[in-house]
């Protein structure tokens, strides 16, 4: 096993604190946890004065152990003890890490090793002359499919060459690392085949709309004219692919009874028994079909397009807000508001609990809007941006 130790007091700053930003982040973190369990934070809060000063200093396990009220030998556990937190001073502008892992030492990660010799320092954990690079061997990254790859803060560049690190380890030297797409560096869609699929290859779809109707009519004439079963009906209603004629002839493919649900009323005393000792005995279920009436109501009262509910919708305008800033909202989910006519924050940030309803059913989010606060989000981001957001929840967006 290595030894892992703090830097040389040479090197050490003379105290640390928690910016503005991250110690609003902090206190986030804190508060995540019971009231006497706070020192839990204690691995997030070490990852914050990481980002802050590029390295774990003496200085800010002490500030920790003080803000978690927790022994500082603790904290000095927990620094020494993971390998993501560096404890010397690395690149400014990039610290380096080579997977030597088997994967990846097959695939070239030796050579890849060279070029950061060559490059930034003969030795690990050595800086460049300018002080702007480092690099290290790692374990695992979890990447081994696109082998070799290196980590670079927290992102991944897969898939490498000698020559591609070096145009990668050049352009964060000159300060230009943002131009560089994490992720395959050929021509590969995350982790998929290199060579192209070579599995479910066919493109076998279901009938839909129209299509669906005149196939299930047609496959209804044709089974009264013969005589034939329901059973046969169904099967001639539609072409079935060659992955179906194979699929049908195994067992396992064929559908079963699905055995009536246990309730504890209908159970054995045994399942009686157990839902008394643990406290969750639950009255009986109602019928399905005052379920589904009732289920009925509600979706056409919170789904249909022209429901009296729903949002003001406006036109595209030039510039749209960026809805993804908003937690919970994701590219696709982006599109699907474009299509409701929101396009802004300020519109998200008007919506009542009706509007809301409305959209959290249209959605079926199942209250996912108010667990997330969308209104909230959504006003600070209208008044001040990113800025806004980060002093507001002490981080920021996505």
């Amino acid at each position: 096993m290595s030894v892992r130790r703090l830097a040389e007091d040479t090197v050490q700053p003379e105290g640390f604190k928690f910016d503005r930003a991250r110690s609003a982040e902090a206190k986030v973190w804190i508060k995540k946890y019971p009231k006497g369990r706070q020192q839990s934070a204690v691995i997030p809060l070490l990852m914050l004065a990481q980002d802050q000063e590029g390295w774990v200093t003496r200085a800010s396990i002490e500030h920790i152990a003080e803000l978690l009220d927790m022994p500082l030998i603790r904290v000095m556990e927990v620094a020494t003890f993971y390998t993501q937190f560096m404890l010397q001073p690395v690149g400014t502008r990039a610290h380096i890490q080579v997977c030597g892992t088997t994967p990846c030492m097959l695939r070239g990660a030796e050579d890849l090793m060279k070029i950061c010799q060559r490059k930034i320092n003969e030795r690990q954990f050595h800086r460049n002359a300018d002080g702007t690079l480092s690099w290290e061997e790692v374990e695992c990254q979890g990447a081994c499919v696109n082998a070799p790859m290196v980590m670079i803060g927290r992102d991944a560049y897969e898939d490498l060459t000698p020559e591609r690190l070096e145009e990668i380890i050049d352009a964060f030297e000159a300060g230009k690392g943002d131009t560089i797409t994490p992720g395959p560096q050929i021509d590969r869609v995350f982790a998929a085949p290199v060579t192209g699929l070579t599995s479910l290859l066919d493109d076998v779809k279901p009938a839909s709309g129209k299509r669906a109707k005149a196939s299930a009519k047609a496959g209804g004439k044709a089974s009264k004219s013969a005589g034939t079963s329901g059973a046969a009906t169904r099967t001639g209603a539609r072409k079935v692919s060659s992955t179906a004629e194979i699929a049908k002839t195994a067992s396992a493919v064929r559908p079963k009874s699905k055995p009536p649900a246990k309730t504890v009323e209908g159970g054995n005393s045994t399942m009686k028994l157990a839902a008394t000792a643990s406290g969750r005995a639950k009255p009986p279920a109602k019928s399905a079909k005052a379920a589904t009436t009732k289920g009925a109501t509600t979706d056409a009262g919170k789904t249909g397009v022209d429901d009296k509910n729903r949002p003001p919708v406006i036109d595209k305008p030039a510039q749209p807000d960026d809805l993804k800033l908003i937690s919970g909202v994701g590219p696709k989910l982006e599109g699907t508001l474009h299509s409701l006519g929101i396009y802004t924050f300020a519109q998200v940030a008007k919506w009542k609990k009706a509007e809301r309803e409305w959209v959290d059913g249209y959605l079926k989010f199942k209250g996912r809007i108010d667990r997330d606060d969308w209104v909230k989000q959504a006003k600070v981001l209208a008044k001040g941006g990113v800025d806004e957001y980060v002093r507001v929840f002490g981080k920021k967006p996505r």
